[in-house]
């Protein structure tokens, strides 16, 4: 299908929100706030998360594994010192219907920062390494780049509304892309044919997750791989579900700068400055509402697009 009339998108929208209504928020939230609650293994230094019994995704959602290893790391190191970076490598795709096993190491413990590996397998094999940084929050220089000049959430376009407008996502993607999400959303994306580089979305938490700053971040790592790899598709008036095209991270860093509250809004503005060898970098910044800069993000994915047959 290569275009929707305005009757078939508001039809979509209407089917869209009659899904998305269908499910409480709270239990979604909650299966996220689940997915840090990892069990300590035989081992000291090691944790592992059960598998699933079913799952309709092709694999573990890359979100997910970089929160929970941020977290595997976190419990090992003194409750004092909070992350403040981490740097990610994807190695194979996981399988959610597949135990987790997240290995520890101590690479480093001093007065002020801490260093933790982390190393993720599924039957035996190493799908996910990570490393992360922790440190005492300490006083000192401060400054920002100001927010972008943005729309706020309530003027952007609601996720519900950029799928049923999206020719390209079939019967069976849309009812799962349409299903209640742990986030509440809402974006603006440049059209296809605007060749742009630039796009942000809206994020909060779409039911409460109490006050832990850890399960905040937790809930901000996840985040941070929702839509990132998109960036440099956009220059290519491309999007995840353009036929022919394949996608997948291949590397993830995350800086933490500022308190985090996934409660209240908060915006990602992310972009591209490059593309080639089938890979594409993106970038990101995340601010609060009141402009504080919260985190930043970058990202390499692989980019294949096959041609048309």
């Amino acid at each position: 299908m290569s275009s929707l009339t305005p009757e078939q998108i508001q039809a979509r929208i209407a089917r869209a929100r009659e899904i998305n209504a269908s499910v409480d928020a709270g239990p979604v939230v909650a299966a996220v706030a689940r997915l840090f609650d990892l069990e300590p293994a035989s081992e000291s230094d090691e944790f592992l998360f059960p598998a699933l019994a079913t799952t309709a995704r092709e694999r573990i959602f890359g979100g997910q594994v970089i929160a929970q290893a941020m977290v595997a790391a976190a419990r090992t190191v003194d409750p004092g010192k909070q992350v403040h970076s981490l740097h990610a490598y994807f190695l194979r795709g996981g399988d959610e219907t597949k135990a987790l096993h997240f290995r520890v190491h101590r690479d480093f413990d001093g007065r002020s920062f801490s260093n933790r590996r982390v190393v993720v397998r599924q039957d035996g094999k190493v799908i996910f390494n990570l490393t992360a940084s922790f440190q005492l929050p300490t006083p000192g220089l401060a400054h920002q780049v100001p927010m972008p000049d943005l729309l706020p959430p309530e003027e952007c376009r609601d996720f519900l509304e950029t799928i049923a407008a999206d020719p390209n996502i079939s019967e069976e993607t849309f009812y799962h892309m349409a299903r209640r999400r742990p986030f509440e959303l809402r974006n603006h994306r440049p059209p296809a044919s605007a060749k742009a580089t630039q796009h942000y979305q809206w994020f909060k938490v779409a039911a409460p997750i109490g006050d832990d700053p850890l399960i905040h971040r937790g809930f901000l790592a996840f985040a941070s791989d929702m839509g990132l790899l998109s960036s440099a598709m956009l220059p290519h008036g491309l999007n995840f579900m353009t036929p022919g095209l394949f996608s997948t991270s291949l590397d993830h860093a995350m800086w933490f700068h500022d308190d985090i509250r996934v409660d209240d809004w908060f915006v990602y503005v992310m972009d591209s400055d490059w593309t080639g060898g089938s890979r594409g970098i993106n970038r990101g910044s995340i601010y609060r509402q009141d402009g504080t800069l919260i985190a930043s993000a970058v990202q390499e994915g692989l980019l294949r697009l096959a041609p048309p047959a």
